[in-house]
């Protein structure tokens, strides 16, 4: 869907299809009819923003073969979808039965994330409407914490500036400008905008910048207002927003609250939890080292586990969303005179692993991508049917 901001800019409102398992390219094509088509026509829109996850096999075939980007091009269009943004975090098995750290390798010390990267940049770039003029491409923040020696870091700040190289390379001969955002997240070397601005402080700008996740920078507490002052401050573009929520436990010492918990360990993806302890964001790399150990307090402040959940729904009680982290990133980023971030992908890949997963997923996608709309028309964005 796209939107007018009051300035003029377009916001482009999109879901992201990694919550989907298809990773060549037969099966991308098959889940815009079987799930995006139908998401759109559950909204009553005639278009409909799909943030394409394309793992490395999908990428390979599109980027050797004209006829086969060409072929999803139409596609979407036969559809009424159009993508203006890549999630190229996963770069394979993003739905294998164990995924946890496995989904931040190959990271930018290894080539392999540059080539995967620049191959989704070009695709997007392809993919673009014909009246649209940049892409964004979102991607992890550089790695796992651990190991991160001086080699790897010097390895992928040279990997970093290629990239930009080649980004320009690649505005020059297409007239399209694709951006890459790096996503802070919990337990990586980029956790938190902070450190955002200090491992990005020499970056191209006009083609690097951040990918704000709402989950994560909640997991983190980080207050919205701060977060995006800090950037803004620094001269740090948000390419793109993740509009998610994190589960909250607001009193972790609460036997409902661990039984709540205790369903939402699953073993496909990993839900670093954070809390704060005299004044201190202190947290484990899992829920279940938070619920076995004595790792987290259980004193006066919640717990915030990265488990995105769905954006409209409440989950077990006494659980709660950061709902709140994510409107006040809304308004940070569009409630102003300005707009400061114009593609908005929403993100949540846990349906599958939910307690509950949902009969319907056509219909849960649709109810987020319902409360976004009304979030954003609340800023005063008009939604824009042209």
């Amino acid at each position: 869907m796209r939107f007018r901001h009051p300035d003029g800019t377009p916001v482009h409102l999109a879901y992201c299809s990694n919550v989907h398992q298809a990773e060549d390219l037969a099966g991308v094509v098959a889940q815009l009819a079987t799930y995006a088509e139908p998401v759109r026509e559950r909204l009553g829109v005639g278009r409909l923003g799909i943030g394409l996850w394309l793992a490395r096999t999908a990428v390979t075939e599109l980027a050797a073969d004209e006829r086969a980007l060409t072929t999803l091009k139409a596609e979407l269009a036969a559809r009424g979808l159009e993508t203006v943004t890549l999630n190229a975090f996963p770069y394979e098995g993003f739905h294998r039965e164990v995924v946890k750290k496995d989904v931040y390798l190959p990271d930018w010390a290894d080539p392999a994330r540059l080539d995967y990267t620049l191959d989704c940049a070009r695709v997007l770039a392809a993919l673009l409407p014909d009246d649209t003029r940049r892409g964004s491409v979102s991607t992890l923040p550089l790695g796992w914490r651990t190991p991160w020696e001086s080699e790897r870091a010097d390895r992928a700040r040279r990997a970093l500036d290629q990239l930009a190289v080649r980004l320009r390379e690649l505005e020059s001969e297409t007239g399209r400008r694709i951006r890459v955002g790096f996503e802070p997240e919990p337990g990586c070397v980029v956790e938190n905008t902070t450190q955002a601005v200090r491992e990005f402080a020499d970056v191209d700008r006009d083609y690097l910048g951040v990918c704000l996740d709402a989950c994560h920078l909640a997991v983190q507490f980080e207050e919205p207002g701060e977060a995006l002052g800090r950037l803004a401050d620094a001269g740090l573009p948000v390419v793109k927003l993740q509009a998610s929520c994190a589960v909250e436990a607001p009193d972790p010492a609460d036997p409902r609250a661990r039984a709540a918990l205790r369903e939402l360990a699953e073993r496909r993806f990993l839900h670093q939890t954070r809390t704060v302890a005299d004044g201190t964001v202190v947290g484990v790399d899992d829920l279940p080292d938070a619920l076995d150990t004595d790792a987290l307090p259980e004193g006066t402040a919640p717990w915030r586990t990265h488990f995105h959940a769905p954006l409209h729904a409440s989950p077990e009680p006494p659980l709660r969303t950061t709902t709140g982290a994510l409107t006040g990133v809304l308004a940070g980023l569009l409630g102003g005179p300005t707009a400061i971030c114009d593609h908005i992908e929403v993100e949540t890949y846990t349906w599958s692993v939910l307690p509950r997963p949902p009969a319907d997923l056509a219909a849960g996608i649709a109810a987020e991508l319902a409360w976004a709309r009304d979030r954003l028309t609340d800023l005063g964005l008009k939604e824009d049917h042209s």
